[in-house]
């Protein structure tokens, strides 16, 4: 029973309760990261002072502060709450050894599976940059990150060789392949795996994201007749740069400079199964003698619909999610960045941690830049990474629940 003049606490007024991560916890509400956790079996059967919503949680602030330790990035998510003192009972910051054990117990599927629920194209009709004749400019790429230097890390992904000392790359690597929105920079596919699996392997697993009206653009290093035919099939119009060496006869040109050909399975030199019709676009950056031939195959066949010129000119648009890696790694992760996990499991938990920190982050940009009529792009991405750091530390305001009320005292 409460004293005269003092209101009951809540029940929900423990501190890891309250633990919230400013802006992501607007796009990763409570209830979602809760019902996903549910749905992965990692709920928990008693309380503990790291439930696992607290340690999705921390996991989007430790890709938010990838500088800081395990302990300053718990002190970072709590100190705001700590300040107002809205929570009941006691509560300490975990140990480092104690947080490791709290991701190990979470694995990497709740964070794959809230990814996959949230992390979606979000330009708008009118975004700047993010169409061409009513179809959604995507892009594909790879890249690697760094591991930390275990034996678990090294058995599992493999080292890069090295040209120097015992011939092998001091840092284990992981291989990511994404599918980013080119006007946004959005990341809404992603699959990890081993350095040995070659990129052009990878890719395929994220074709299931793909849906007509997206024009998907890739680089010669991810094209292959079986993936081009795979990613067709979803209904995406395909535009893609493709190597020399790949035969593509003119059936008919047309009138735009481009022509029409097939492509069939690289081992299927007789042309015994169906080839797939494409057109070929053909053309050279100004530099010299030495310029850079362009070589493209498509899916938009029709040159009034697509002309040659501006098809060339769009490819450009692939080096977006150039610059969408280069803000995850760089930007958001530091430079030099090596990740932190020490464990196979906590490396992937950790990189989809990654992408979801920066998923939020462009799509707050991009409510912004749509705000103000602007193409995101014109939005620095180093800006708002500064700012959402800044506002995480006064989250009490943000909190998930009600704040505890305050005793009041009645007048003498």
């Amino acid at each position: 029973m409460p004293r005269p003049g003092q209101l009951k606490s809540l029940p929900e007024g423990r501190l890891p309760d309250r633990i919230a991560v400013g802006v992501l916890t607007r796009v990763f509400p409570p209830e979602l990261v809760d019902e996903v956790i549910e749905q992965c079996g990692r709920g928990e059967q008693r309380r503990r002072l790291l439930p696992a919503r607290v340690v999705v949680y921390f996991v989007l602030a430790m890709c938010l502060f990838s500088g800081q330790g395990y302990e300053e990035v718990a002190r970072l998510l709590t100190q705001g709450l700590e300040r107002a003192r809205r929570w009941e009972g006691s509560w300490r910051v975990p140990c480092t050894a104690a947080i490791g054990r709290a991701r190990l117990r979470l694995g990497p599927e709740p964070l794959r599976e809230l990814f996959a629920r949230v992390c979606r194209p979000v330009a708008a009709e009118g975004t700047a940059g993010a169409w061409y004749r009513g179809l959604r400019l995507v892009a594909v790429d790879g890249t690697t990150f760094d591991l930390p230097d275990t034996e678990a890390n090294a058995c599992f992904f493999g080292r890069p060789g090295s040209g120097r000392g015992q011939g092998r790359s001091a840092y284990p690597q992981a291989r990511v392949a994404v599918l980013a929105e080119c006007g946004t920079h959005a990341v809404f596919a992603a699959a990890t795996s081993p350095l040995a699996v070659a990129e052009q392997s990878l890719v395929p697993r994220l074709v299931g994201a793909l849906r007509p009206g997206m024009l998907l653009l890739a680089d010669r290093g991810v094209t292959g007749f079986e993936l081009w035919r795979n990613a067709s099939a979803t209904g995406a119009d395909l535009l893609w740069r493709v190597r020399k060496n790949i035969v593509l006869p003119v059936l008919t040109a047309l009138g735009d400079g481009s022509y029409l050909s097939e492509i069939v399975a690289s081992a299927d030199r007789r042309r015994r199964t169906s080839p797939i019709r494409v057109r070929v676009i053909e053309y050279t950056l100004a530099g010299g003698p030495d310029a850079t031939v362009y070589r493209l195959i498509t899916t938009l066949l029709d040159p009034k619909a697509a002309p040659a010129t501006e098809l060339a000119a769009l490819y450009a648009q692939r080096w977006e999610i150039e610059t969408t890696l280069d803000e995850i790694k760089t930007h958001q992760g530091g430079p030099g960045l090596v990740l932190r996990s020490q464990h196979p499991a906590g490396v992937e938990q950790e990189i989809y941690g990654i992408l979801l920190v920066h998923h939020a982050l462009r799509e707050l940009m991009h409510h912004a830049a749509r705000d103000e009529g602007c193409d995101p792009d014109r939005l620095s991405f180093t800006r708002t990474l500064r700012i959402v750091r800044r506002h995480v530390t006064g989250q009490a305001a943000l909190s998930p629940l009600p704040a505890r009320p305050r005793p009041r005292r009645h007048p003498a």
